[in-house]
């Protein structure tokens, strides 16, 4: 559920909508079908764009759960899965591999906007955002899902506090080996 709700939102907001979920015993997909849809509306009203989400909230709740639930969909290859995921109405890559690597557990990283920021400015990548090449490159270096999860919330994290838009290196923990903040070697192009 978190993996539809973030989109496009804060977390703080996203966690809002959980609890209000989590209060009415609506986080399970067959309580998200069964759900009227304007209560379902209102409980996710604090994640934002909550007429869109609770529309994908019920795709998803439905594929979940004509698909033998999370069990049935446990048992497919990590790449039917994926396929799987994205061709579901609202769910994008960003989202499909957030699904794949926190509620199955599988080995696939995670891209976002704060990846593709981090890594080019360490010049770790060099080049436009291409969501499958930063993916594939992180997968080829790591393949252990729990070091999966903290390197993507490490990167969040770091992003949030220091590597923003306009950049704080100042106190900064990778400033020694950033280019940007006069550590490393030159700046990427």
């Amino acid at each position: 559920m978190g993996a539809i709700l973030t989109q496009n939102t804060a977390w703080k907001n996203v966690e809002k909508a959980i609890e209000n979920l989590k209060r009415e015993d609506c986080l399970t997909p067959e309580r998200i079908l069964s759900c009227p849809g304007e209560k379902l509306k209102e409980l996710i009203r604090s994640a934002g764009f909550f007429n869109q989400k609770a529309e994908r909230l019920r795709s998803i709740s439905r594929f979940i759960v004509e698909n033998g639930g999370l069990e049935g969909l446990s048992r497919l290859p990590t790449g039917v899965l994926r396929e799987k995921l994205l061709s579901i109405k609202g769910v994008g890559r960003e989202t499909a591999d957030s699904i794949l690597l926190y509620a199955f557990g599988r080995p696939v990283f995670v891209v976002d906007k704060y990846t593709h920021r981090i890594f080019s400015r360490l010049g770790l990548w060099n080049g436009p955002f291409d969501y499958e090449g930063i993916r594939k490159f992180v997968e080829s270096e790591m393949k252990d899902v729990e070091e999966l999860k903290e390197l993507h919330a490490l990167l969040v994290e770091h992003a949030k506090r220091y590597c923003k838009k306009k950049p704080l290196c100042e106190g900064c923990p990778l400033s020694d080996v950033c280019p940007l903040s006069g550590g490393g070697s030159k700046p990427p192009s």
